[in-house]
């Protein structure tokens, strides 16, 4: 249970902080109108404030475990959005993420 709820606040901040970003990058580089911008400093902001609701107390951990997260879910914006498919090396290194995001998550501590 443990797992799921971790990966489901991943899954909600990685959504919003995507949002966020990509709202920014269209007002600023797309000129889009100040409401991206407000948008984008909203989502930002919800992704900062969920991410607290991890179980896990230890900040870098937490933070480390999210980039690879990120990474995917920048992938997958990537293809639904911007219509650029994933390609081999892209799959490649994302299995290699998530290998990283559980190790870290999950694999045995060290005393």
């Amino acid at each position: 249970m443990e797992a799921i709820r971790t990966l489901g606040i991943y899954v909600a901040v990685a959504t919003l902080e995507l949002l966020g970003t990509y709202a920014v990058w269209r007002w600023l580089r797309l000129g889009g109108s100040a409401t991206l911008a407000i948008i984008g400093m909203a989502s930002l902001f919800g992704y900062a404030v969920i991410q607290t609701f991890q179980l896990e107390i230890a900040y870098g951990r937490v933070y480390a475990a999210y980039a690879g997260i990120f990474l995917i879910g920048a992938m997958l914006w990537g293809w639904l959005v911007d219509g650029r498919a994933p390609d081999g090396f892209d799959v490649l290194g994302a299995v290699i993420v998530l290998l990283g995001v559980v190790t870290i998550l999950w694999g045995r501590r060290l005393a």
